[in-house]
């Protein structure tokens, strides 16, 4: 399957900076039952540098995810007691 077919199938729901971001994104998202795919932007991550757009990873969800992910993204990150 060519990588632009793959991607018809998803959605962009989120862009972060630096993979350890994108990790934590794709964790909260999982823990909700979404499969989420990270596309990284290479130059960054061989260089390890994250400013202007180097280090980017944006995060892909199946689009029938899309609204729900939206909606988990939105809700604030909150530490257990």
């Amino acid at each position: 399957m060519n990588a632009m077919k793959y991607h018809e199938n998803f959605s962009v729901v989120a862009i972060v900076q630096g993979e350890l971001r994108a990790s934590v994104t794709k964790s909260r998202l999982e823990s909700a039952g979404i499969p989420v795919l990270l596309e990284y932007e290479s130059a960054g991550r061989v260089i390890g540098i994250n400013i202007d757009g180097l280090g980017e990873v944006k995060i892909l969800v199946p689009k029938s995810f899309e609204d729900e992910a939206k909606q988990v993204l939105k809700t604030e990150m909150r530490p257990t007691p």
